[in-house]
């Protein structure tokens, strides 16, 4: 398959709140109250851990059948330590996390080394476990300034 671009948006709402768009679907991103948010939705960093996890399953359901793996559910738990003094600027701490973890849950037949050679696959072949655990080209392409329309 040849080189992809994905594409998403982020607008601003009141507050902190904001829509994350992607193709035709949105979803609201905010901060909890003790963030000076509303709790509308998940924050950024947690949207971080969801995509992880949410990844991880798509590759498994994509690839189980070259595994020979049949599972009745399978779910993955995603945790991470994100030390928010750094976002505040109360520390000179990493802003980002400073470790993820997860759990993978999975309920098949399968032997335990027959899952621990396909969850070694997903976590090799997981992209946005890849984007957050390899370095990444990270570039503003360009500031747009749109003019205010003020009537007088």
């Amino acid at each position: 398959m040849p080189k992809t671009t994905f594409k998403a948006s982020a607008h601003l709402q009141e507050g902190v709140q904001v829509i994350a768009r992607s193709r035709n679907f949105e979803f609201i991103i905010d901060e909890p109250q003790s963030l000076g948010g509303t709790d509308t939705g998940m924050n950024p960093v947690e949207a971080v851990l969801a995509a992880l996890g949410a990844c991880q399953a798509i590759v498994a359901r994509v690839y189980a059948k070259k595994f020979d793996i049949q599972f009745d559910d399978l779910w993955v738990e995603v945790e991470g330590d994100l030390d928010t003094d750094g976002f505040m600027n109360i520390s000179d701490v990493r802003r980002g996390y400073s470790e993820i973890r997860y759990n993978i849950h999975i309920a098949t037949d399968a032997s335990r080394e027959q899952v621990s050679k396909f969850i070694e696959f997903i976590e090799n072949t997981c992209p946005v476990g890849d984007t957050i655990a390899n370095p990444v080209s990270l570039k503003l392409n360009e500031i747009v300034i749109e003019r205010l329309n003020l009537k007088a």
